[in-house]
């Protein structure tokens, strides 16, 4: 074993830890994030209809953070989120609920997520999600849709406001 990490040092690129946001990034990155998913329990509290999916928190960080980025784009934010309910919901009804169904979700939807060009990574997670929640078909809609497109509107604002700003960097 220890011969094998001296062989991996030796022929491994090993790159640098990228540098620490600016801590104003940081503070409007946290920000967005609170009111975003805070839209979300509000509405849900007052509509009485499920908005927060547990993936959501990771989407907020790339729509914060990193509002540039071909993942935190609209397209790729709703799209990605409802190819990968989708799929999940599919392999459920098809298949049930076993280690193989729930890999075979993940995976598909990845793929799906890619053909599409709808590609967002916290959507990754929904079909596990789903199929550990043992969620009926309405998920798709609320909270999978409908939360995706209120994020997505609270980052329209929310990341527009200021000078110099543009969100999203393209729609479809």
């Amino acid at each position: 074993m220890h011969s094998f990490f001296n062989w991996y040092k030796l022929h491994s690129q090993v790159s640098q830890c990228p540098k620490r946001l600016p801590l104003s990034m940081i503070f409007v990155a946290w920000l967005g994030g609170t009111i975003a998913t805070a839209t979300l329990a509000i509405l849900e509290g007052s509509i009485e209809i499920i908005m927060i999916l547990g993936s959501f928190g990771a989407s907020c960080l790339l729509i914060f953070a990193y509002p540039a980025s071909p993942f935190a784009q609209p397209r790729n934010v709703i799209g990605g989120h409802f190819i990968a309910t989708l799929t999940g919901l599919v392999f459920m009804t098809l298949f049930g609920i076993h280690w193989w169904s729930m890999a075979m979700a993940v995976g598909t939807a990845i793929a799906l997520m890619l053909i599409f060009r709808m590609p967002h990574p916290p959507a990754g997670s929904n079909p596990l999600i789903v199929m550990l929640g043992a969620v009926n078909w309405s998920f798709l809609i609320t909270p999978t849709l409908l939360g995706s497109i209120v994020l997505v509107m609270v980052a329209l604002i929310y990341n527009n406001l200021g000078r110099d700003k543009q969100y999203p960097t393209y729609w479809w």
